[in-house]
């Protein structure tokens, strides 16, 4: 994973609460860092989570996987940039990847998966025609895209 890959990454600076008694961010905060970043991205593609998509489309997401790979530790005060791209779009889920750095080391690796559907129903729906498009023109690394699940 390159920090070049990611055309956004927003800034965060540890918080007390977030260590734990090892004296580092306790894992599960990392996954905390991980939705602030895509509540900012969705901002930055011009899409603010909820009322730019659930209210203008008429369909929400849901989260189906959460995964992190930990190659360092943040500590207290600590300035964290997390990355946060689409790496694949299908006709219904995408997955982000998502990167933490602290500086030039690179500290955490995660991945997340979102399916969009008819918040009545549960079941997949298509995403927004508007909504993939800003995906696609705001991204610098194309985003895989296909019909199915990633």
């Amino acid at each position: 994973m390159k920090r070049e890959d990611f055309t956004f990454l927003h800034t965060l600076r540890v918080r007390w609460a977030e260590v734990d008694r090892q004296d580092v961010v306790f894992n599960g905060n990392y996954f905390l860092y991980f939705d602030v970043a895509v509540a900012e991205y969705w901002r930055a593609i011009g899409v603010p989570y909820p009322e730019g998509y659930v209210d203008a489309y008429g369909t929400d997401v849901y989260a189906v996987k959460a995964s992190a790979d930990y190659h360092g530790s943040a500590t207290y005060d600590d300035l964290l940039d997390i990355g946060c791209r689409v790496g694949r779009i299908g006709r219904s889920s995408l997955q982000f990847v998502m990167g933490i750095w602290r500086g030039a080391e690179h500290i955490t690796s995660g991945e997340l998966v979102y399916v969009n559907a008819d918040p009545r129903t549960r079941k997949s729906a298509p995403w927004a025609v508007a909504f993939r498009k800003a995906i696609l023109e705001f991204e610098r690394v194309a985003p895989e895209t296909g019909a199915g699940r990633p």
